[in-house]
């Protein structure tokens, strides 16, 4: 065999194997962040598409003779009103169940006092990676303020920490589910 075959048989080899890597990299962090991760989902309220004129105003305009706002003239919505006074845990110190994020576990635990959550601890989430550490440094902040904020586990998933917002939301159900 000439030299000049050996070259290109090489090269030919070498390039192969470039691809197969770029190939391989590139579906480890596709699998990071997904296309739908990078937009954040719009919330769900729906707007009216109509208006009626005898349908009364959600919010009143202020009265400039006195410099006071009117009262609302129709009841908030059952998404708007704030959850009740009395909480439906019971108090106590609630540790979930370990949840798979892809890139390592999360487990969180949960303070309830009078019957509501007050806060939300993180025990175990991944660490081992730079990427990892960036993802969840952003994340876990939202997704224990929410928590709180809602009093459940239903939070909204944080964009470009999927794994993270869905293994949180398996932890943390797990453990409220110990405090029902």
């Amino acid at each position: 065999m000439n030299t000049q075959k050996i070259k290109e048989i090489t090269l030919s080899a070498s390039l192969i194997a470039i691809f197969c890597i770029f190939v391989v990299l590139n579906r480890r962090f596709a699998t990071q962040i997904t296309p739908t991760d990078s937009v954040s989902q719009p919330s769900q309220t729906t707007l009216p598409t109509k208006t009626n004129e005898s349908t009364p105003p959600l919010i009143s305009a202020p009265d400039f003779q006195s410099g006071q706002t009117a009262p609302p003239t129709t009841a908030p919505t059952a998404a708007q009103q704030p959850p009740p006074a009395t909480g439906i845990y019971k108090d106590g110190t609630y540790t979930g169940l370990s949840a798979d994020a892809y890139y390592g576990a999360i487990q969180v635990k949960t303070v309830i006092q009078g019957g509501r959550i007050v806060d939300v601890i993180f025990l175990d989430y991944p660490q081992d990676r730079d990427t990892s550490i960036a993802v969840n440094s952003q994340a876990m902040p939202l997704l224990k303020q929410e928590a709180i904020s809602l009093q459940n586990a239903q939070v909204d998933i944080v964009s470009g920490a999927t794994h993270s917002s869905l293994a949180f939301r398996q932890s943390l159900s797990s453990a409220l589910a110990q405090a029902k």
